[in-house]
């Protein structure tokens, strides 16, 4: 199977890859990780409107854009690359992926076009330990809602919660009516590009938007674990392109370091490996395009790119010497997203485990 890209397709990433350099030159990421939203409100906005990123894996029929997953890796891979902080991978992949599940066409398409346009952010609370969408809440007879909700990407920003929980035997959307009976803590993470929160209910009102079947459950997860991996394989190019750039400049011995015959092999595998992640990543984008079962190759993506990625940021910082691990170098930026993104929706030993289940072993 071919993982690259039609010509439409590298247009597209060239279009997306312009955006997000533009929008996030390092001073500006500095800047948005010590602001109290965490990103750039005008940029979301041209993000939803100008660049129609938002609700770009739904189809057509559903109240999408009309694109895929493969599209959607694309526009992943870029926000990885460059660190834009934005509250894409809570929006336009997790509430987004939700929302088109649902079958009320009228509520769909009003949810769906509120968020492509910007006029709302959402975001969908998941487990963290293992990405499941399936949240354990206690649930009264007049759909009010108690329990915790950990770790919910973006929650202080958005204006609406969404979590999916068991009712019956039924598998039901839910949007948190707030604010009464909904405590919200911000969470202090390693990671100051990506917001998290803890939620607490206490008898919170919920409107339940429709019900889901197990299979779309799965859909969701899965989407979200090969987004995410997609963001990391492309955080790890941007660490393996700016190790190979500092050891071309690091002059010792009277010859640039990155000419030592080490130097070069620790590159040449770091290279490797980078390339395996993203072959990864985007062979589950092209599973879920193709519609087939793909929880096994999501948790693979995941574990895979998840690796690929820490290794790429231990490396970076190692190969820049004593400066890398300074607070005025960058690396740190992208490191604290590799070490953040190894265990969201789960660790890579986890999805090894899972990868395994998906196979019958």
């Amino acid at each position: 199977m071919e993982y690259g890209f039609t010509e439409e397709q590298a247009q597209f990433r060239d279009i997306v890859a312009r955006f997000c350099r533009e929008k996030a030159p390092v001073p500006v990421i500095r800047k948005l990780i010590d602001s109290e939203s965490g990103f750039d409100q005008s940029t979301w906005k041209q993000m939803c409107d100008e660049v129609g990123l938002v609700g770009l894996n739904i189809p057509e029929s559903r109240g999408g854009a009309g694109f895929g997953p493969v599209e959607l890796g694309i526009v992943m891979e870029e926000l990885g690359y460059s660190l834009l902080p934005s509250p894409y991978l809570s929006c336009a992949v997790l509430a987004c992926t939700a929302v088109a599940e649902i079958e009320d066409a009228a509520i769909r398409d009003r949810l769906l076009g509120e968020m492509m346009t910007g006029a709302s952010r959402a975001t969908l609370a998941v487990a963290p330990r293992d990405g499941n969408p399936l949240i354990s809440l206690s649930i009264s007879e007049d759909a009010r809602l108690s329990g915790t909700l950990d770790a919910v990407l973006d929650v202080a920003t958005a204006d609406r919660l969404l979590v999916i929980a068991s009712r019956g035997n039924a598998n039901v959307l839910f949007s948190l009516d707030g604010p009464d009976g909904i405590r919200i803590e911000s969470l202090r993470t390693m990671d100051g590009t990506r917001r998290q929160g803890r939620v607490v209910l206490d008898n919170a009102r919920a409107t339940a938007l429709g019900t889901l079947d197990d299979a779309a459950v799965a859909r969701i997860r899965n989407t979200a674990l090969v987004a995410l991996a997609c963001e990391m394989v492309g955080g790890a190019r941007a660490l393996l392109e700016s190790a190979v750039s500092y050891t071309n400049l690091r002059v010792q011995f009277g010859r640039t370091i990155g000419s030592f015959q080490a130097i070069k092999h620790r590159l040449a595998d770091l290279l490797v490996d980078v390339e395996l992640a993203t072959a990864g990543a985007r062979q589950a984008a092209q599973a879920l395009a193709a519609g087939e079962d793909a929880g096994e190759n999501a948790s693979l993506a995941k574990f895979v790119a998840a690796d690929a990625c820490m290794k790429a940021a231990l490396e970076c910082i190692q190969l820049h010497g004593g400066i890398g691990f300074t607070w005025e170098n960058d690396t740190h930026l992208w490191f604290r997203r590799a070490k953040s993104s190894e265990v969201l929706f789960g660790t890579p030993s986890f999805h090894r485990e899972r990868m395994l289940k998906e196979m019958g072993v």
